[in-house]
Order: C-alpha cells, then structure tokens, then sequence
C-alpha cells in the first residue's frame, strides 16, 4: 500500500527522496525496479481496460461507503484538537483487502503530508456487492482521521514521553508487534488516537455498551491504559482557558504517562481478572489420551455468564480440527454446548479463541488450547 501511493498514474515514483516516507523494506533500486515491471504487466495484461470495464462497480462501492464519511462531525476534529490537521487526508477503498486497513504517507511537490486511509473491504450483500455497515466501519474511519491531527505531536518531543513509552512497550511489545506496531512511539500514536476515538463517541453520545465495547477492545489489543487516558482527554478538554490545543497538553501527557508506565503491572492484572476464564471441560479432560470416539458432545463451562453468541475455534492443524456440528448456549451463558463427531484414534488439537467467547461487554477470554486423542 505505501509504494501504491508513491507512483503517478504513469507508474513513475512521485517523489525523489522516497526514503523519507515510502515504508523501509523498499530499497530505492527495487522500487524503481517494480515500477518497471507493473509498467510492463499494466500494458501486457490490459489493466486500462480492466478498471474501464468495471467503473459501475467502483462507482458503486463509492456511493455505498459515502454515508459513513458523511456521518462523521468533521468540525469536531479542529474544535477538540484546538486547530486545522496538519495534513492532507484522502480515503481509498481497497475492495480486494479484506479486513486489512492501511494508513500510509507521501509528501506531495509542495511539502505538505498527504494521509491516506486505504479502507479494507470485509462485507458483502447476498449479491456479492460490497457493503459497508455503519457499526463495522464508522469506528475505523474515525480513528484514521484521528491520525492525521495526532501524529506530528510526538514527533515535536519524542524525548518528554521516552522512558514511560520504553517501559509500557517492554510490556505489551508481543501484541503490539501481531498489530505491526514495532515501536514505542507508534504504540503512542495508536493510544492517542484509540482514545480520541472513544472521547469522540463520548462526545456524541454514544451508548454506554457502544463505549465499553470500543474500550474493551482496546484493552484487549493491549492498550493497558486506555480507559485513563480517556480520562485524561476529558479533563483537558474541560481546560481549554489553559491548553487551548491538545499540543500544548502534551507535557502533562508526559507526565500522566508516567504514572501509566509505573502502574502497568497493575493495569494488566486488572484486565486478565475481567476475562472470562474457562473453569472446566465436561466429557472430556485437557490431555486426555483414551476419549470415546463415541462422545458427541463437549460442554465448556466458564466462570461467569458470556454474550452467547457464536463459537470461535481455530485449528492447529486441518487434520487435528474435529467435525462441529453446532453449538447451544445453557439457559445463564456460563457454558457452551458443542456438538461435534470424532474419529477412533487421533489426536485432536483445538485452540479455543476470544472472538466470539466473550463478556456481553466485549471482553474475550485468551486463547485456550485443548488436546486429546481417542481411544
């Protein structure tokens, strides 16, 4: 996606010193290489007449995903940060990403930063048409705009927020790098922003299970501190006589995350406690070598009631996933009934996930791997 901006509509790299913001595992020579070789596949596979053909398509998909941009309050976006972004903001759909979003950065002629939003495209209408719910984008459009009004910040001081961004990554370096956010800073970036997304529905009014399940999310990613540094935008917002932008707060975010870096132990104990827990397997015991092919059923039993809805397994291996059949949830939603068949004589092996064995606030359960073998 970052060299996909770098090219013009002739395939040629727009800018000189692409090292600046084109993402780092280009090398000059292979970038100018690639443009080469899209040029020749461009021509020799027809694509001109490819995107022709399929304009009512494109089209559409921009018709279909122009509510979401126009239910955002853009004026909100000034008035909280206390002045214009410092950057040019464009939003791409990208409809062969799937869930994949991308927020990528190119200087234009004039110096001025253009952000790009490239949109991934993960739902689709019976017809196979893209569609765009409002519940499973608004969220992620108002965090990209976010990002073009809080990245520069940490770039004008990295030094104030070093030790306690050091600290906290040392923590939460393993989630962070699954989210490819491979530094300190980036994580920042992202806990500044996650939480100006939550401070914005706050703002408008969004229901208290809208908040908590934005928030929840968040904890999970591992963004430890989130719900105080919500707090912490709150009371700055209620200060605007003295910080009448969120860059001159900075220096009393230094501060604040100071304290979040010294309570992190804290904070993560804190949320692994509101996790559900998986208390007990009936039919069948962790480890288990001598399971009767012939059980039909596995009852998961949890420490507290969950949302009841759906099940989520993923397999180590095609050949170690058994056959599930359905699932049913017990009257409170504090077990889960899943009906499955087994072969005589194999070795099973299932991670139970989070994505859908979670609290009715959101919060998942960490994954939980069961292994067994019949008999």
């Amino acid at each position: 996606m970052s060299m996909a901006i770098h090219l013009d509509d002739k395939f040629n790299l727009k800018q000189k010193n692409i090292s600046e913001t084109l993402d780092k595992r280009w090398s000059r020579a292979n970038a100018l290489q690639f443009a080469t070789l899209l040029k020749k596949f461009y021509k020799d596979s027809n694509s001109k007449g490819f995107f022709q053909d399929n304009q009512a398509l494109y089209n559409e998909v921009q018709k279909r995903f122009l509510p979401i941009y126009e239910h955002i309050e853009l004026d909100w976006y000034p008035k909280f940060y206390g002045k214009k972004p410092s950057e040019k903001f464009l939003i791409v759909n990208g409809l062969g990403n799937g869930g994949g979003n991308y927020g990528v950065a190119i200087k234009n002629p004039q110096g001025l930063k253009e952000v790009y939003a490239i949109m991934g495209t993960w739902s689709m209408d019976s017809l196979g048409m893209a569609e765009f719910p409002l519940q499973s984008y608004f969220s992620t459009l108002l965090h990209e705009f976010n990002h073009s009004f809080v990245n520069y910040l940490l770039e004008k001081d990295t030094t104030i927020f070093r030790d306690s961004g050091e600290k906290l990554y040392s923590v939460v370096k393993e989630k962070m790098n699954r989210q490819a956010y491979g530094s300190w800073q980036t994580m920042l970036n992202e806990a500044l922003v996650r939480a100006a997304v939550i401070k914005y529905q706050k703002d408008h009014n969004f229901s208290s299970e809208e908040n908590s399940k934005e928030t929840n999310g968040q904890l999970d990613r591992g963004f430890l501190w989130i719900e105080k540094l919500v707090d912490e935008l709150e009371h700055f917002d209620r200060q605007r006589d003295l910080y009448p932008t969120l860059e001159s707060y900075m220096p009393v975010l230094a501060k604040v995350y100071q304290s979040y870096a010294k309570d992190i132990s804290s904070l993560d104990a804190a949320f692994e406690e509101r996790r559900p827990k998986i208390i007990s397997f009936e039919g069948i015991q962790d480890g288990q070598t001598n399971v009767n092919n012939t059980l039909r059923e596995l009852k998961i039993n949890f420490d507290r009631p969950l949302l009841g809805q759906g099940r989520s397994f993923r397999g180590v291996s095609k050949e170690g996933f058994p056959l599930i059949k359905g699932h049913r949830y017990s009257s409170d939603k504090k077990s889960v009934i899943i009906d499955w068949e087994l072969e005589p004589n194999k070795n099973y092996e299932i991670i139970i996930t989070g994505n859908a064995f979670r609290t009715a606030d959101g919060i998942p359960m960490k994954d939980h791997y069961l292994k067994f073998s019949t008999k």
